[in-house]
């Protein structure tokens, strides 16, 4: 019962750094394809004033499931970053980049600097998604097993290629919709039917890969593939196509704000499905919740402080992320400074 706990939290901090990170994921992404100096300096402006109150904030998330997973299921742990070491180094390589080039390339004086800082940041943007998804894609596949050695055969085939391509098209979706009210936040009418349109192009992406997704299935998948279109994993599936729906029709109303929480439901019932539907299993069909689980002293003591970390840090972070999307936090200008 501890172990289904733990692993219940795992999943539900997977889908919070999936929401509050892909939001940021998003915004790199649009950045990437904003255009020229020029033509994109208005939505650049936009996303580095969106973005720099709480963008870096989103890691807690991270770093908590790295703690749940090496202490809680150790034996997890160990399969997934032995088997899949190459695309979680290349994800973590793009963290780096994309924090280092956000952050040097505003305050940059030369033009040459901030391009090459900025496509790092926006490269970085589109590709550790990719591979944070392909990672999870291969453990779906069953081709993960405790002991599988790492090679491209584990996570360089359809299923793994297509989650990664899911989570990008969330992403972008995410960061689409929230740059939406952003923009009218700012008073940037322009900038909210430029990215109202993207919002609804980053729907329809992710409903389109989805159903590639699962429609184009490898045997090895069998088992989540079976999980999603069956019982409660198809009935999440289904709830998240009428958020996404929802929010298709709120982002291109007056009510672009209200968009933000729908497709943050989108989001979150997605990852909801694709754990419901590999339960009982963390490494589907060779390692269970219980097998990978580890010492029941150690796991209860985990239980005790997840929950004290939730309790502490969920409401914490709720209210930074209001203040943020309300407009409270704003960075100092130089005359504040001087002042």
């Amino acid at each position: 019962m501890t172990a289904s706990i733990v692993a219940a939290i795992l999943l539900a901090v997977i889908a919070a750094y999936a929401c509050g990170g892909g939001v940021d994921y998003g915004a790199g992404f649009w950045d990437l394809l904003a255009g020229g100096a020029e033509r994109g300096k208005r939505v650049r402006w936009l996303i580095d004033h969106a973005m720099a109150p709480v963008w870096e904030v989103n890691n807690v998330w991270l770093i908590f499931a790295f703690i749940l997973m090496w202490t809680g299921f150790p034996v997890f742990f160990q399969t997934v970053f032995t088997a899949l070491w190459l695309p979680l180094a290349l994800a973590a390589v793009g963290m780096v980049l994309r924090g280092a080039g956000f952050a040097l390339r505003k305050p940059t004086r030369g033009i040459t600097g901030r391009r090459i800082y900025g496509a790092a940041f926006a490269v970085s943007s589109l590709l550790t998604p990719f591979f944070l998804g392909t990672a999870i894609g291969a453990v779906a596949s069953g081709r993960v097993a405790p002991g599988t050695p790492a090679t491209a055969h584990v996570w360089a085939h359809t299923t793994p290629i297509v989650a990664g391509l899911v989570t990008v098209a969330a992403t972008a979706f995410l960061g689409a919709v929230f740059l939406t009210a952003d923009a009218r936040r700012f008073g940037a009418p322009d900038l909210t039917a430029y990215f109202r349109l993207r919002a609804r192009i980053g729907a329809g992406a992710l409903l389109a890969i989805a159903v590639i997704g699962l429609t184009v299935t490898e045997p090895r998948a069998a088992y989540v593939h079976h999980g999603l279109t069956h019982g409660a994993g198809l009935a999440l599936l289904c709830a998240a196509a009428a958020a996404l729906v929802v929010t298709a029709l709120l982002v291109a109303g007056t009510a672009a704000g209200w968009a933000r929480y729908s497709s943050v439901a989108t989001v979150a019932l997605l990852v909801a499905a694709w754990g419901c539907a590999q339960r009982p299993y963390l490494v589907p069909t060779s390692l269970t919740v219980q097998q990978g689980a580890g010492a029941s002293a150690p796991l209860r003591w985990m239980l005790v402080v997840a929950v004290v970390a939730l309790v502490l840090i969920g409401p914490a972070l709720v209210v930074l992320y209001r203040l943020d999307t309300h407009g409270a936090l704003q960075p100092l200008t130089d005359d504040d400074v001087a002042e």
